[in-house]
């Protein structure tokens, strides 16, 4: 199975020895973040420092300033890796150790957007504004992302792109020093606390029948017993339609899916229009479209129609690779199956072997190692010996 790597250009510029060191693993490409959201980053192999703070969504290389001249809506470009690009800079020494590249795109994920534009943000029930997660309904926001993805997808030197983020954001973030875990959501709950009322989405939802304020007051009501301590394990599509009721659930899905799949489907359109003959598009994706977030929920016949094949977080245990590569197997495309590889982070290097020869029976064509730069150098050697059995 082809195995590829995300990094960070930051993993890599400054440090002669990253690119080598990363092909060593046994993999044959390098998935490299070119637009990626704020975070605080351990870089435990580096000869320069040791911790990065990208202390805003930007993008990795020098945006287009004709691209982007007069508009409200650009992306920011970063501050904290030296050079002009240091996306440029980190694909070149990939590519001399022999690695393909493909670029790594984070798209609707951008708290510098919604703290400049709150505007763009996603509006709760509530009334509750989430700055990370700029609303894909509205027209401007749409315009951007499309435009973003065109432009940090398709870098010098790449063969392809993951798109991710790619539709719905919504509640869960691990926004900084969260404390959001005093009162447990299930994934039914957090569906609702997803749900976005801005202008461009109530209009949405009044050309689906509903009026957004008596939805807004129904997500609410069904979330009372939640804050009262009463909690909500519900799960899955059939928990979102118990708790709002099965009219109102299915109404919000049919405006959602839709502007989902508008944005899907344009995205990749612009990739593939700036992009030469055969440059891969991948989508990072969950089988179940009611979900937000990274890996966005998408159907999977659409979206195997739409791009070349998706990203799937296959972390876990057999069954929850089960669930996330069953409704996508056999229908084509790349099926890549993600595996959390640094041991602090939750992942599981010592089972890789075993887990991905698991995916592969499900259908999985490639592995994607999340991640390089971040994991430790025994979770490193534990990836070098897994590959090499499976190469094997």
């Amino acid at each position: 199975m082809r195995a590829s790597a995300f990094v960070y250009p930051w993993d890599v510029v400054g440090d002669p020895d990253a690119a080598a060191r990363l092909a060593h693993l046994g993999v044959r490409q390098a998935t490299l973040a070119s637009a990626y959201h704020s975070t605080r980053a351990l870089t435990p192999r580096h000869p320069g420092h040791r911790i990065i703070t990208a202390e805003h969504a930007a993008v990795l290389y020098p945006p287009d300033a004709a691209r982007w001249k007069g508009r409200d809506l650009h992306p920011f470009p970063q501050s904290w890796v030296a050079g002009e690009d240091p996306y440029a800079e980190a694909a070149e020494a990939l590519a001399g150790a022999g690695l393909q590249v493909h670029t790594w795109v984070v798209l609707a994920h951008n708290s510098r957007l919604g703290a400049e534009h709150p505007e763009t943000s996603v509006v709760n029930a509530y009334g509750d504004r989430y700055p990370w997660a700029p609303c894909i309904a509205q027209d401007a926001v749409h315009a951007y992302l499309v435009d973003l993805a065109a432009e940090a997808a398709v870098r010098p030197g790449a063969s392809g792109t993951e798109l991710e983020s790619c539709g719905w954001y919504g509640f869960a973030h691990l926004h900084a020093h969260d404390k959001t875990a005093g009162v447990g959501l299930g994934d039914a709950a957090q569906y609702l606390m997803s749900l976005c009322f801005c202008p461009a989405c109530r209009s949405g939802y009044a050309g689906t029948g509903l009026d957004a304020g008596e939805l807004a007051g129904a997500v609410r009501r069904a979330l009372e017993p939640v804050w009262a301590g009463q909690g909500s394990g519900a799960s899955g599509w059939s928990g979102v339609r118990e708790l709002l009721g099965a009219g109102l659930a299915d109404a919000t899905r049919q405006w959602r899916d839709q502007v989902a799949r508008r944005l899907q489907e344009a995205a990749v359109a612009a990739v593939r229009l700036a992009a030469p003959e055969g440059y891969q598009v991948l989508l990072h994706a969950d089988p179940a479209p009611y979900r937000t977030g990274a890996n966005v929920g998408v159907d999977p016949a659409h979206i195997l129609s739409t791009a070349d094949g998706v990203v799937l977080p296959c972390t876990g245990g057999d069954a929850a690779r089960e669930a996330v590569l069953g409704p996508f197997a056999g229908r084509g495309g790349v099926l890549a199956a993600n595996f959390g590889v640094v041991s602090g982070m939750g992942g599981s290097p010592a089972t890789l072997e075993r887990d991905a020869a698991h995916a592969r029976s499900l259908g999985a064509t490639e592995l994607r190692l999340y991640h390089a730069g971040l994991a430790s150098g025994p979770d490193l050697d534990a990836v070098a010996s897994a590959l090499g059995r499976l190469a094997g």
